[in-house]
């Protein structure tokens, strides 16, 4: 199967358009070699196939099909490589971009678990919203470990798996989370085998999470902060990064720990990366320690065969 990474940053884009902090500023005026990133979605296809699923649906999915001439094949008058999307939550930066993608001329396939469809129905309705344009086919994924697949992507297989992590703030359970308000997914090639865990905003390495990264060939993981208490060190906010769901990669415990416990021969990669993340710039140590330990950074644009 073949990955592209169309967007690697958290929530606001890198760099985010109000943030002035180190990494913001210094891209913008070259002081800090960095790349920008847009937000995070990630694309699958079969290596023998045109069409593909998507993963999420950032605000930004218009630049990323405009710089990812797959997902537009020019095949018919109105075309797209998207056969379905896949939600991973409900959160803004992976559920707005839906609405750029209205003028499908049928409905719009997207699977999603039951607690993500009732936040896009109520709190944030994005489904509603769309059922006055092309409209949506909703399909369940289940949190109990069945497998799925979406129709028109051939030989790739789609298993869930629930992640202690946070809803959308306009969850009513935003503060008592419920299975399914976010998921992994372990990803994998019907044919070769290979395999990808993919799970943009992961709170806790549980037994089962820590058994689908160990079992994969690929890793693709929350690399959202780098310490907990990032965000409130910089004066940008008074949450910590496990209070909003994220793992942070240093620290006891932390995903740069984590990863270093998996076989030698799964590749480990950090996605939804904030604009605040030091690891963004490549000159400094904790970039450097990424390195050490083998983790990569994703980046717009990169194309993966598995």
């Amino acid at each position: 199967m073949r990955i592209t990474i169309l967007g690697a940053a958290a929530g606001g884009g890198f760099p985010q358009w109000n943030c002035n902090c180190r990494n913001c500023a210094g891209v913008r005026n070259g002081t800090v070699r960095a790349k920008s990133r847009t937000q995070s979605s990630i694309f699958i296809r079969n290596d023998n196939d045109a069409d593909g699923i998507l993963f999420n649906a950032s605000p930004d999915i218009l630049e990323q099909i405009r710089n990812s001439p797959i997902l537009q094949p020019g095949r018919a008058s109105r075309d797209t490589a998207i056969a379905g999307v896949v939600l991973m939550d409900g959160q803004i930066d992976h559920t707005t971009g839906l609405f750029m993608l209205r003028e499908r001329p049928t409905p719009m396939p997207i699977w999603c678990t039951d607690p993500v469809e009732q936040d896009l129905l109520q709190g944030n309705p994005i489904f509603r919203v769309l059922s006055h344009f092309c409209g949506v086919q909703r399909q369940r994924i289940s949190v109990d470990g069945a497998l799925f697949h979406v129709p028109g992507v051939e030989g790739i297989s789609l298993q869930a798996i629930a992640l202690n992590s946070k809803a959308a703030p306009y969850s009513p359970h935003r503060e008592a989370p419920v299975d399914g308000d976010n998921i992994g997914l372990l990803i994998t090639d019907t044919t070769t085998k290979s395999s990808l865990f993919y799970a943009p905003g992961l709170g806790e390495i549980t037994p089962p999470i820590m058994a689908a990264m160990a079992n994969a060939d690929c890793v693709m993981v929350d690399g959202t902060f780098w310490t907990d208490d990032e965000m409130i060190t910089l004066g940008l906010s008074q949450k910590t990064a496990r209070s909003m769901g994220h793992l942070p990669q240093s620290g006891p415990d932390g995903m740069v720990q984590t990863m270093a416990k998996l076989p030698s021969s799964v590749r480990r990669m950090l996605i939804h990366i904030n604009n605040s993340n030091p690891i963004l710039d490549e000159d400094s140590p904790e970039r450097a320690e990424l390195t050490a330990a083998g983790i990569a950074l994703c980046e717009d644009g990169t194309e993966i065969q598995l």
